[in-house]
């Protein structure tokens, strides 16, 4: 039996490959996943549909570092309360200084050493002393690190206009690049309202449908080519 399992992380709810290891983990159980921050909360959803076992994707598979007790939950329930209080005061600091930035979201590092806050710009920004406010309040190591559009779309979410949650929030693990030659080769009216996603960029499912084309006109030559 593979020791691949799928999780769902409560920090943003994305779906997440983990390696079990020797842990006896079921679906419903936390536990407590490898992550750029030092850990994240996550919840087991499924633990033997074929999604979990591609032996493809096996290699991306992050690492679970151990079952989560009451006292992991309420820590990281505490942290989230924490980065809402640190989302608030850095809005009052950009306000202050009057910087031409948009804050996105802030994540704490598990051990509450460091904060990480995330922010798109147009251009380079001077924050060194919005950095300093923050620190001298916060009592941490602060980090600020400019996103792009399609990122703040990723980390905050949403509903494109299929009426599911946006690609890049739910699966994709890297942006591909889109052009407006994808959507001219589908036959699509060139409408920006129409072929752009909330992040104002064209819409990701253009180079999944161009895929989906590609494939559906190959089997239909194989099939004329058989005939």
């Amino acid at each position: 039996m593979s020791d691949i399992i799928c999780v769902r992380s409560e920090i943003t709810g994305r779906m997440v490959r983990a390696r079990v290891g020797d842990l006896a983990l079921h679906v419903g159980d936390r536990c407590i996943i490898e992550s750029e921050l030092g850990g994240d909360l996550a919840l087991v959803v499924d633990e033997t549909s074929s999604y979990c076992h591609n032996p493809k994707a096996a290699k991306l598979a992050v690492q679970v570092l151990r079952q989560a007790t009451p006292e992991d939950v309420r820590k990281f329930e505490w942290l989230r309360e924490r980065e809402g209080r640190a989302y608030d005061l850095c809005l009052q600091r950009i306000a202050a200084h009057n910087l031409p930035m948009k804050l996105v979201a802030v994540r704490y590092f598990f051990n509450e050493k460091k904060g990480i806050f995330y922010y798109t710009a147009d251009g380079r920004i001077d924050f060194r002393q919005l950095v300093k406010d923050l620190a001298k309040e916060l009592r941490m190591r602060i980090e600020m690190r400019q996103v792009g559009v399609r990122d703040e779309a990723k980390m905050i979410g949403g509903l494109g206009v299929c009426g599911r949650c946006l690609c890049c929030s739910s699966f994709m693990t890297a942006f591909e690049p889109v052009t407006i030659q994808k959507a001219r080769k589908q036959q699509i009216v060139i409408n920006p309202t129409k072929i752009s996603g909330l992040c104002g960029r064209l819409m990701c499912c253009l180079g999944f449908e161009e895929q989906t084309r590609g494939r559906m006109f190959s089997q239909q030559d194989d099939r004329l080519i058989e005939d």
